[in-house]
């Protein structure tokens, strides 16, 4: 009996402990779902704490990258921070201003480190999102991946009303995995219905098809920046540490309180409109 006990009391500890990884894992890949905005300040304290400042080493340096760089410590580049404020400020002034007037933010994280974070964000802000492979034809395709996401949109739509329920099991196998993949193909932007507004890069090297596609159907870049990329491509430059994740939390989340405030921006300007419409229907 006491052996019995002390049996369920080793399997309860287990389960707990297995409960609060799981939460745990869940709040780290879900960052921003609670995270205290009203208290996130633009200011170079708050960078030097998460490392922005640090950039590549110093042979990895790309020249056109130096009007940002402060110096060097022990042969690694340092970025100025007094600069990446303001080009900051500078590009959640814009992020702000298109979405305002009811654009959309693409976010594109495909790097490890990053993508649970861009995910997050993105759905905090009820913005469409890519962290997997970029879909060759997102921007210069647009019609194709439409008609995909909308295929992806319908199935799932019908899978929760129960239509292929009139199906063989096999033949609802073969749709539900045909979804599957096209939900992890495509899942981030299958409510992305027009073109975006803007897209918001966290890695100019590793997402470089998704910036030619942007230059190529004129659609305003935002990007962080670090010392070894090249950032003429990039309509706002962000000088940044876009490696540790520290950096990559602060920086997007930056981005993240611009699209919020840009969309309470919207709401209240059709509030302000919809407003003498009512008075005058009375």
């Amino acid at each position: 009996m006491v052996e019995e006990k002390k049996n369920s009391s080793q399997e309860d500890q287990v389960s707990e402990a297995n409960t609060e990884k799981a939460a745990s894992k869940k709040i780290s890949e879900d960052y921003f779902a609670d995270f205290d905005f009203a208290s996130l300040k633009m200011d170079m304290n708050s960078m030097l704490k998460a490392g922005v400042h640090f950039g590549h080493q110093k042979s990895r340096k790309n020249p056109k990258m130096n009007e940002y760089i402060f110096g060097t410590r022990n042969g690694v580049n340092i970025i100025d921070l007094q600069k990446t404020v303001n080009r900051l400020e500078e590009a959640t002034k814009f992020i702000e201003k298109i979405v305002s007037e009811k654009q959309d933010i693409l976010f594109v994280g495909t790097k490890k480190q990053v993508k649970r974070l861009i995910e997050s964000a993105a759905k905090k802000c009820e913005s469409p999102y890519v962290i997997d492979r970029w879909l060759g034809g997102t921007f210069t395709n647009f019609q194709n991946i439409s008609g995909r996401t909308r295929f992806l949109r319908d199935g799932q739509e019908k899978t929760k009303r129960g239509e292929y329920e009139k199906y063989t099991k096999f033949e609802q196998m073969k749709i539900a995995e045909e979804l599957e993949r096209l939900e992890r193909r495509m899942g981030g932007i299958k409510n992305m219905i027009k073109m975006p507004g803007a897209i918001f890069v966290t890695g100019v090297i590793e997402d470089d098809l998704a910036i030619k596609e942007a230059i190529k159907k004129n659609i305003p870049i935002i990007a962080l920046v670090d010392t070894n990329v090249n950032p003429s491509q990039v309509d706002y430059p962000i000088p940044s540490n876009e490696d540790a994740v520290s950096s990559l939390r602060l920086m997007i989340a930056y981005v993240v309180k611009s699209v919020l405030a840009g969309k309470e921006k919207a709401k209240l300007a059709q509030a302000a409109v919809a407003a003498p419409a009512a008075k005058s229907a009375k």
